[in-house]
């Protein structure tokens, strides 16, 4: 595994560990835990931007 792997699944397991209270599944890299943690996740509403062209100021934040 690569150092980019390696870190990418500790900071998914770790987003696993805390949301779960329960060690990640084995046989799962970090790409796959992600998958798994926001897969069942509905979609939030977002305010799009008409502007192809994004400034720290045009950066829009999901409605609460």
């Amino acid at each position: 595994m690569s150092e980019h792997n390696d870190r990418l699944y500790e900071e998914a397991a770790a987003l696993w560990r805390s949301l779960y209270d329960a060690p990640p599944p084995a046989n799962v890299d970090g790409q796959g835990l992600l998958s798994m943690i926001v897969g069942g996740l509905s979609p939030s509403g977002y305010e799009r931007l008409a502007t192809p062209h994004l400034r720290p100021t045009n950066i829009v934040f999901p409605k609460r």
